[in-house]
């Protein structure tokens, strides 16, 4: 839960982080293609993971097509039995662009120990732990089949020659070793896992499987794509990672404006990547590194970004003692503001959406609401605001989501919310 916290001493921390992360203008100690590493390996903006410019002399660079926002996964979340360890894993990935060469990344980052993986394997999906085996390919880490990644580590293996269509269902097999106590993942999959004993990296099916409903390791998927591709990333809380939404639909609301940019011929080749993380907090505390702490990782070291859209800081209020939060998520933003800025990434802001009737609802929590959307809704704040919460309110009761887009918490979003959501955004914003 989030304190209240002095205005003065919130904007210095917040001003020390972010000082620190717009001074990297460079990938932060990756090893780049193939290499295992210490830190993420990331981009300047406008320019591929591998540090190579947008549009370079072949016109090629990587761009982000998928994500996952990692964080220390919580013991209730941790893989059912039998373990990762010596056992197979599948996960399934919904990507957005498509592109004919790609590679994947992986994060040990909040391990306690070394994480092996002896063989990682590609292919299209057919229905849930089905793969269609004439698309299968392993992926290969500095020429080699399998890998080690130190605690705090990650790796990106090396280009692969793989045909994918934009919106296409990735299956990422990993056949594990020894992993660590401590797990690197992303709780919020919203996708089923299959996780079977021994090394079943191959297998067409995994019908005997373990089912769960997370990811764990992989964070990342790139692809080879021409100049005008580039990506949107969205910042957010369990609103934007998609809790109410439904398990293996893919039906967010980043994954419903994906598939509208993929119909719209000035924005078929803007990518989204899907940065939210349930019970995230912008300032202190909530699951996973707060927005602060994680904005260069998950936002400006993500390949080939060229916006970034942040919905974020419901959490804050809701479980701030009094209004002062709105004035520390306003300084907070500014700080998230001015990083984009400095590496000529778009910033768009969101309005936070209405939480009447929720466990939020108290008269102190809607009255920061109201301060903080006047300000993001300001002129000049924001690179523009995208005003999701006049989208999706019940006219007769602003305050509140509209009952049909509401999932029944009265914070959350039902199928018919994500989608209203993605609908309303200005596709415009991206052809620029």
């Amino acid at each position: 839960m989030l304190r209240s916290t002095n205005v003065h001493t919130t904007l210095l921390m917040v001003a020390m982080l972010l000082t620190a992360a717009c001074s990297q203008s460079t990938p932060r100690g990756g090893m780049g293609m193939g290499g295992a590493s210490g830190a993420s390996p990331g981009s300047s903006a406008g320019a591929g993971a591998d540090g190579g410019p947008l549009g370079g002399a072949d016109g090629m660079s990587w761009v982000g097509t998928w994500s996952a926002a990692p964080q220390l996964t919580e013991p209730g979340n941790l893989p059912p039995e039998p373990g990762l360890s010596q056992n197979t894993l599948r996960q399934l990935i919904y990507v957005s662009i498509g592109g004919s060469q790609l590679r994947a990344r992986f994060s040990n980052e909040y391990g306690n120990a070394p994480l092996t993986m002896n063989g990682v394997q590609l292919a299209l999906s057919t229905n849930g732990q089905i793969i269609d085996t004439a698309t299968a390919r392993p992926l290969a880490f500095a020429g080699m089949g399998a890998v080690t990644i130190p605690a705090g580590g990650t790796v990106t293996s090396d280009p692969l020659d793989f045909p994918l269509s934009p919106q296409a269902k990735v299956a990422v097999t990993i056949a594990f070793g020894s992993t660590p106590s401590n797990v690197t993942g992303h709780p919020g999959s919203r996708t089923a896992s299959f996780i079977v004993p021994g090394d079943a990296v191959g297998a067409e099916s995994l019908a005997a499987s373990v089912r769960t409903e997370h990811w764990y390791y992989l964070t990342g998927l790139d692809v080879l794509a021409g100049s005008t591709s580039r990506a949107v990333v969205t910042l957010g809380d369990s609103i934007t990672d998609g809790r109410g939404s439904t398990t293996d639909g893919n039906n967010r609301w980043p994954d419903n404006l994906s598939r509208r940019l993929r119909e719209n011929p000035a924005t078929a080749e803007v990518a989204v990547l899907n940065q939210g993380i349930g019970g995230n907090a912008v300032l202190s505390g909530g699951l996973g590194p707060t927005a602060v702490s994680r904005f260069q990782r998950d936002v400006l070291d993500q390949s080939g970004v060229r916006w970034v859209i942040v919905l974020h800081g419901v959490n804050d209020i809701g479980s701030a003692a009094s209004e002062a939060v709105a004035q520390n998520l306003i300084g907070a933003y500014e700080q998230l503001i001015a990083a984009a800025r400095a590496q000529g990434v778009g910033v768009y802001g969101v309005p936070i959406l209405p939480f009447a009737g929720s466990q939020y609802d108290t008269p102190t929590h809607e009255a920061a609401r109201q301060t903080v959307n006047a300000w993001i809704r300001a002129p000049g704040n924001f690179d523009a605001v995208i005003d999701l919460d006049a989208a999706v309110q019940d006219p007769a009761n602003p305050a509140a989501l509209l009952p049909a887009y509401d999932s029944g918490d009265h914070l959350h979003l039902s199928p018919a919310g994500y989608q209203r959501m993605a609908d309303a955004i200005d596709l415009a914003l991206f052809s620029q």
